[in-house]
């Protein structure tokens, strides 16, 4: 296990400091905000801490404030519902004495049941994409100095990004976006941290997809873009330490707003998850569409 990947889960392990109130950290980078998966993940990790015998199945999420990474976060878990099948909490993450996230999570049992699912699309091979090094080095050649740095270090997740993006000179496109991605490293076989884990990840890629026919990206200094709500549901067991085929779509973007779906399927064409996200896409008034 490399160490990105071990700092991740460092992340994950949150400090208890009373009954339903857990301590998480931020990573010692320079950030302007928390990025949102931390967030979701470290709220899946406090309700699951709370409950026994059975797993998430969906969860709900609204980004409040904008995280600050040189704090801790303090997670509340408000023990709403212990019923006999499913199990429902809600997380209030704080920092400055004020809320900057909240999320509900349904717990199931495990029980047999109807099955059905639409099937995985069609998709090249993870190993016959170029790996994140090679697609880095071909991104490196048109990054702002300031962004250099980033390309070349190792990462706790491996991407392999099928028709990929310069997202420092985005052209137009559909949008629809398909990226293979895993851990780098194995992982015990505690479905939960997985199921953090695919939260963390499912908020790394999934807001571009509405940017894609605007021609526009986080990294262009006109627009504002940042998550707004997240949703997912958790549909068969999987493993994040296994390649995981990630697909997204944007229906929709209006009133500064971009509409996402995602759908998460194991390389055997198992439909593991599903993801919905809403984030703002706002333009600088001097950059603003007029019609």
């Amino acid at each position: 296990m490399n160490k990105p990947l071990q700092a991740v889960l460092d992340l994950l392990d949150l400090e208890p400091i009373e009954v339903n109130l857990f301590r998480g950290q931020s990573p010692k980078e320079e950030r302007q905000r928390v990025f949102g998966g931390q967030v979701l993940a470290q709220a899946l990790v406090a309700a699951d801490r709370t409950v026994e015998d059975r797993l998430a199945h969906s969860f709900h999420a609204y980004f409040l404030r904008p995280g600050d990474p040189a704090v801790p976060i303090l997670y509340d878990v408000d023990r709403i519902r212990d019923g006999k099948s499913f199990t429902t909490r809600r997380v209030k993450a704080i920092q400055h004495g004020r809320a900057i996230f909240n999320m509900s999570v349904s717990f199931q049992v495990v029980e047999a049941g109807l099955e059905h699912q639409m099937p995985m699309p069609a998709a090249p091979s993870p190993d016959d994409l170029p790996t994140m090094k090679q697609q880095e080095a071909v991104l490196i050649e048109s990054a702002p100095p300031e962004f250099k740095s980033w390309f070349g270090r190792e990462h706790a997740f491996e991407e392999r990004v099928v028709d990929p993006i310069n997202w420092f000179a985005p052209q137009k496109r559909d949008p629809h976006q398909q990226v293979w991605i895993r851990t780098n490293g194995k992982l015990p076989d505690e479905p939960a941290l997985h199921q953090a884990l695919l939260a963390y990840l499912s908020d790394m890629s999934l807001l571009d997809t509405s940017s894609m026919p605007h021609g526009v990206s986080y990294f262009d200094s006109g627009m504002q873009i940042a998550s707004l709500d997240h949703a997912m549901w958790f549909h068969r067991p999987f493993r994040t330490d296994d390649w995981l085929l990630y697909e997204t779509d944007s229906p929709s973007t209006s009133n500064a707003r971009g509409f996402n779906r995602g759908t998460l399927y194991a390389r055997d064409g198992t439909l593991v998850a599903s993801v919905v996200q809403e984030g703002l896409i706002r333009q600088a008034p001097a950059n603003r569409v007029k019609a």
